[in-house]
């Protein structure tokens, strides 16, 4: 029998997961019938989207347990991790709900609750929202076309394809760009053509200004003006290869968002929205100096936040909301308009589990189909992991270091560099790593493996200078991306201290990191042009072959002080 505290704990869940009230199931952590059955509420219905990375397939996805937040964020969503993030939204440990949201007993619950995801299981999931909720949009925040194999290979048709399947009708972007500017243009305006809208205020011409795609798009939903503006990722040109989109600039742009704010409404919109990649922090930061958004759908920084954070602004609340990755979550927002204003709104933020959603035939038989002529590629089996193998995560993960030991062990490195990607599906212990799983890890458009002599002052200065990416109190300058992954050299941070004040005793086999000295530091993904080198996927696979069984990885983390009990910090 469920006391007083258990059943508010209970309802929160509900609230959160959108799951049906049925306590003894629920308690027990097993789903009930009616988990997606989602009570209909008001006359407008988003559903949300965002980070796919390309992931047809259903997946495990492990969720960090170091998401530090700095300043004001500290101790706010989305910097809560694990116990801190399940007492925080009311979820019961030990349940499915925990399993989604956080990392606490990863692989224990991944094998009970399986793999979460999957494009023909979300589609039988958006299906069903939309049944339920005439005219209601989906959105996509983009992070989509890059992330696999199969996407690269096809040079993002077999996403593409399969987001007009899904029924997206408005997206955004960031690491689609990485296909160049003349491929997004041609898919847009080609294979985009009358059925889903791409939108992008903060993306104009260097020349001249002029809006490279829609800024924002009118919907009548129910009888309901609703304005969807897009918020392309911000620091495109400098987190990617400039060269890729030489003709376009990006930026936060708060005064152009203003005024397409004022624009929407000026031409009816009952409701706002802003579909954005700019990362949770900067959204919240948004939402605090433009007036007149109703709500924010976020992503790039991959937070699966179970509930809108509301931000207050001169004019009134603006609801911020992030929902997670690789298809492992679909949200949902109902508003309720009465009298061109919103009066109520409720949110649920899905946990898409792959075993308790039948897959769209059509979609299934379409992944089948798009990965066939590259199965013998794809199914390759390179090694065993004895291990864990994740991304995600401020500082490393178990994935990372096997990059990273791969790298120092192929290119005959002192050291390496690895990017802080936030994208990459994880693999339980006793799993199979094959082409596939690799490339869901290194699959991009520059892929290029790199050996370079760096003295000690340049390694520090650049761990330096991508901290401050990362740790900057103000989220306008953090351009997105953990920190990078390094490999040989151990070290402590500070997060609150500034630029040039948060690395420190950097040590090297043991020995001090000299100033003065060369080492040999390998890395990928340079983001100059012009760059060659064996492609990442090459050197891991070459590596893996050799010892074809991965043992547990020593995971090289750094010594972090100054930040006391971090609610975002657990290790």
């Amino acid at each position: 029998m469920m006391n007083r505290r258990e059943f508010l704990q209970l309802l929160a869940v509900a609230a959160a997961s959108g799951m049906a009230i049925d306590s003894k199931q629920a308690l027990a952590g097993n789903a009930p019938s009616d988990f997606y059955d989602i009570p209909t509420f008001g006359n407008v219905s988003l559903m949300h989207m965002t980070d796919c990375h390309a992931q047809l397939l259903p997946i495990y996805f492990r969720e960090p347990n170091v998401n530090i937040g700095i300043g004001s964020a500290l101790g706010q969503p989305p910097h809560l991790v694990g116990e801190y993030l399940l007492k925080h939204y009311g979820i019961r440990p030990g349940t499915r709900e925990a399993y989604a949201f956080t990392y606490l007993d990863f692989q224990a619950a991944a094998r009970t609750y399986g793999k979460v995801g999957g494009f023909a299981h979300l589609k039988t999931l958006v299906d069903k929202i939309r049944a339920s909720r005439p005219d209601s949009l989906l959105l996509d925040g983009g992070d989509t076309w890059q992330g696999s194999a199969t996407s690269l290979w096809t040079n993002a048709q077999d996403m593409v394809d399969a987001c007009k399947l899904l029924g997206v009708d408005v997206m955004t972007g960031h690491w689609e760009y990485t296909y160049g500017a003349e491929r997004v243009k041609h898919i847009v305006e080609n294979d985009f053509k009358n059925s889903i809208d791409f939108v992008a205020q903060n993306v104009t011409t260097n020349d001249f200004g002029d809006q490279v795609f829609k800024p924002y798009v009118m919907k009548v939903m129910n009888g309901v003006q609703v304005a969807i503006i897009g918020q392309s990722f911000p620091y495109t040109p400098i987190a990617n290869p400039r060269y890729m989109v030489p003709d376009w600039t990006f930026g936060i742009q708060d005064e152009n968002m203003q005024k397409i704010v004022d624009e929407a409404r000026a031409k009816g919109a009952q409701v706002v929205v802003v579909l954005s990649h700019n990362g949770m922090d900067v959204d919240i930061k948004m939402a605090s100096r433009v007036t007149g958004i109703d709500a924010i759908f976020g992503g790039h920084t991959h937070d699966g936040v179970p509930q809108p954070y509301q931000v207050k602004n001169a004019k009134g609340t603006t609801l911020v909301t992030n929902a997670g990755s690789n298809g492992k979550f679909l949200g949902v927002m109902d508003f309720d308009v009465r009298g061109n204003k919103i009066v109520g709104w409720k949110y649920r933020l899905l946990p898409v589990f792959s075993n308790l959603i039948a897959p769209d035939a059509k979609m299934a038989k379409y992944i089948e189909d798009v990965r066939a002529p590259f199965a013998a590629k794809l199914n390759e089996k390179l090694a065993v992991t004895e291990d864990m193998l994740y991304r995600r995560g401020n500082f490393n993960g178990t994935f990372d270091q096997l990059i990273l030991d791969a790298l120092m062990t192929v290119k005959g490195a002192d050291a390496a560099f690895s990017p802080g990607f936030r994208w990459g599906t994880s693999l339980l212990s006793g799993d199979v790593i094959t082409m596939d799983k690799l490339m869901d890890q290194t699959a991009i458009t520059y892929p290029s493996s790199t050996l370079n002599e760096m003295t000690g002052a340049t390694i520090k200065g650049i761990m330096e200078d991508v901290c401050d990416n990362l740790f900057n109190s103000d989220p306008y300058y953090q351009q997105g991306g953990d920190m990078v992954r390094v490999g040989g050299i151990q070290y402590t941070v500070n997060p609150n201290n500034t630029i040039g004040n948060r690395i420190s005793n950097m040590t090297l086999k043991g020995k001090p990191v000299d100033a003065n000295r060369k080492y040999k530091v390998a890395g990928w993904a340079p983001v100059g042009e012009g760059v060659t080198g064996t492609p990442i996927w090459d050197v891991v696979a070459t590596y893996l072959r050799d010892i074809k069984v991965v043992t547990p990885r020593k995971l090289n983390t750094p010594k972090v002080v100054g930040i006391g009990n971090n609610p975002g910090y657990v290790v």
